[in-house]
């Protein structure tokens, strides 16, 4: 039986590497595929992640073979020399990756051989498999990921005791991806250590390379990166652990708190910093409290993005806010392993009250939402039962494609999970303390507008 995505929140795994390689440091992506492929990531990854669609070397300005049936039927290797070279010639970079699409993985080029022949010349290039049909933007990341820790990471003998990596963030996917990672890896830099994260304006490519001297890698998701991780400590024999994604000031101590644990961290370096940043939330937060009271800002809330940001929001609205998070939907197309997985560790973790539900498919996911919460129906009963309990005040925190769901509940909404078309983010995020005041503003001006 066939079945198909309806307004999907995610595009194919080309997309999610093509993302991610436009991200490093001084790299050119170039792709092996037809022609549609750059143009139609621009305007569904890229056109989804905020309107950052562009930048010097992005999908509309990528390097690509444009496949064509001259080479379905006698084979694209020629015309991947050819762009190559050609590519070295125009573009500016020290680091090229070659991103495979679908017709190339299907007609069996042999990339690895092409690139060898280049690498051999002292040309710095790896390829990654990531035709499309491997799977969605995670899929492509976690390719990406796994091709330069097989072939540009290298292998340390020693290990810096002070040096991680930090990865499941993943670029164009996360809308908030730069303002993550850069608070994310400040964060650990209190704690006195240093931290590559790949992909933001402070990494070089020798960090890259270097990654292999890291005393352990830290993953920020219960799901994007971790097999590349697995893959980095079987090369490079660097342990990972899985950290919460933190949100707010609960699970941005508990962040913490696994970092230090794994590494054996000062205890002192990490009060200091959960005291200091915990006062600065709560004395930044102070003045909002009285509004929030008179105003009755406490609300119901519907949650709806992928495994990194359902949860992480979830928890902040419950932990934090005191909201009322009554369910959560997890986007992600996820096999019934990885779903059962998701809720094990999930319950390891807390006591949750709130419906966990599993759905890609936007349509499916309005109707799966709790029929006595939309307005319509609980109208029709009123005067029969005046005392129904109903979805409100709700908030929905999902992304564009849930305005419509937000309006039909009568609710707020603020779009955080991707596709996010009705905003524009340059380093905004949401990690943190800092991030979790950012939010609470975000939210405010939402309620306060509609007033």
């Amino acid at each position: 039986m066939h079945s198909f995505i309806e307004r999907p929140r995610f595009s194919c795994a080309l997309s999610g590497a093509l993302m991610a390689a436009s991200a490093l440091p001084e790299t050119i992506p170039i792709l092996h595929s037809v022609a549609g492929c750059a143009g139609s990531v621009a305007w569904t990854q890229q056109g989804g992640s905020a309107l950052q669609v562009g930048g010097p070397c992005g999908c509309l300005s990528v390097p690509g073979t444009n496949l064509r049936e001259r080479e379905v039927v006698f084979g694209g290797a020629d015309r991947l020399r050819e762009q190559i070279a050609n590519t070295l010639k125009v573009m500016e970079g020290r680091f090229f990756v070659v991103l495979t699409g679908c017709v190339s993985e299907v007609i069996g080029d042999d990339v690895d051989s092409v690139v060898r022949e280049f690498q051999r010349e002292g040309v710095s290039i790896v390829a990654a498999r990531t035709g499309g049909f491997r799977g969605d933007s995670y899929r492509g990341y976690e390719e990406l990921l796994k091709a330069l820790f097989r072939n540009y990471v290298q292998t340390a003998r020693r290990k810096s005791p002070r040096l991680v990596n930090l990865w499941g963030v993943v670029p164009g996917q996360d809308v908030f991806w730069r303002g993550n990672l850069e608070t994310i890896r400040r964060l650990l830099e209190d704690l006195r250590l240093k931290v590559n994260t790949f992909f933001t304006g402070e990494d070089s490519l020798e960090r890259l390379a270097g990654a292999g001297k890291a005393a352990l890698n830290v993953v920020v998701s219960p799901l994007y990166g971790v097999e590349a991780a697995e893959d980095f400590n079987d090369l490079h024999g660097t342990e990972y652990i899985i950290a919460p994604f933190p949100i707010g000031p609960t699970a941005t101590r508990r962040f913490l708190e696994a970092v230090a644990g794994a590494l054996d961290a000062n205890e002192k370096d990490l009060e200091r910093i959960v005291n200091r940043e915990r006062d600065r939330y709560y004395r930044y937060l102070s003045p909002l409290t009285d509004a929030w009271n008179d105003f009755d800002f406490q609300r119901y809330a519907l949650v709806i993005g992928d495994a990194n940001y359902s949860f992480a929001l979830a928890d902040f609205l419950a932990d934090d806010l005191g909201w009322l998070p009554e369910q959560v939907v997890v986007t992600d197309a996820l096999r019934e392993d990885q779903r059962e997985d998701l809720v094990r560790r999930r319950s390891s973790l807390r006591e949750t009250e709130h419906q966990l539900i599993f759905e890609s498919d936007t349509s499916a996911i309005q109707r799966r939402i709790d029929k006595r919460w939309l307005p319509v129906v609980a109208d029709s009963y009123r005067e029969s039962f005046p005392y129904q309990e109903t979805f409100s005040p709700a908030f929905v925190i999902g992304s564009s494609q849930d305005r419509e769901l937000a309006e039909l509940l009568r609710a707020g909404f603020l779009s955080v999970s991707f596709p996010v078309s009705n905003r524009a983010v340059l380093d905004r995020t949401y990690v943190g303390y800092r991030g979790g005041l950012r939010l609470i503003e975000d939210l405010t001006a939402v309620m306060v507008a509609t007033r």
